[in-house]
């Protein structure tokens, strides 16, 4: 996707999750996020934007130390402030990549066209990812994502955090996964070793065999995949083959902030 778009997906999501958290209860239990609270998951996400919005604004070509991180991002505020707060550290990442020149050289840690590329798909993604986890403590679902977003989520998800060698998606004796949009012209084929993960794209023109087959609408693969349907469901996404490899993603394909 462009990057304009990808702003646009961002500022988007953004004002979604905090209409979301504003009309529930900030202790209300996050279904997607067992362990915490809204309240935890409008601060989590707003301290990413905070400390992201450091990096092309400022043009640090390193990370943050944790005393750089916590003056980037400031005191965590009260319940009362917390939207007020999210809102203004959406907008401020919002501007910081809208105004950021295309060739900024700044620090990022997956690959991407560029640094300015890279801040716009991740922080896009983490809010739209958060945005149906607010959605779901609110017990109403919201907009869906376009198509060609949520596949932008998945290639993001397979061919930039889960080949890194701190992923943990591994297997003793080799498996494969097919993943193929229905909605859309994408397909990945995946090998699974005790070796970070193997992807390549259009493996379906290949006509390759999986031990698992998952084939669905864009929407619903990009949140099986980053494990945001209830453990026991696919959404409208069809699977042949052996399932007990989804339960296999579902305990080791998990991406944590620290």
């Amino acid at each position: 996707m462009e990057i304009i778009e990808l702003i646009e997906a961002l500022h988007r999501e953004g004002v979604l999750l905090a209409e979301a958290a504003a009309r529930t209860d900030l202790a209300a239990p996050v279904p997607t996020c067992p362990e915490w609270r809204l309240g935890d998951l409008v601060r989590h996400t707003g301290h990413v934007h905070r400390w992201a919005t450091a990096y092309p604004s400022r043009g640090l070509r390193a990370p943050l130390d944790e005393a750089g991180e916590q003056a980037a991002v400031g005191p965590a505020p009260s319940d009362a402030a917390l939207l007020d707060w999210f809102r203004e550290g959406h907008a401020a990442l919002v501007e910081a990549l809208t105004k950021a020149p295309a060739d900024v050289d700044c620090w990022s840690f997956l690959p991407a066209a560029s640094p300015l590329a890279f801040w716009a798909r991740r922080q896009a993604h983490e809010t739209a990812v958060h945005r149906f986890d607010a959605d779901a403590a609110s017990g109403t679902e919201g907009p869906r994502v376009d198509p060609a977003f949520a596949l932008d989520g998945v290639d993001e998800l397979l061919r930039a955090f889960m080949v890194r060698s701190r992923a943990k998606v591994r297997s003793e004796q080799p498996r494969t996964v097919r993943v193929r949009a229905t909605d859309g012209p994408d397909s990945w084929h995946l090998t699974i070793t005790q070796e970070p993960l193997a992807v390549r794209t259009g493996a379906d023109e290949a006509g390759e065999p999986a031990d698992l087959t998952l084939a669905g609408p864009a929407r619903d693969l990009y949140l099986l995949l980053w494990n945001r349907l209830p453990a026991g469901t696919t959404g409208r996404v069809e699977l042949s083959g052996d399932a007990a490899l989804l339960g296999l993603w579902r305990d080791t394909a998990v991406i944590s902030w620290s």
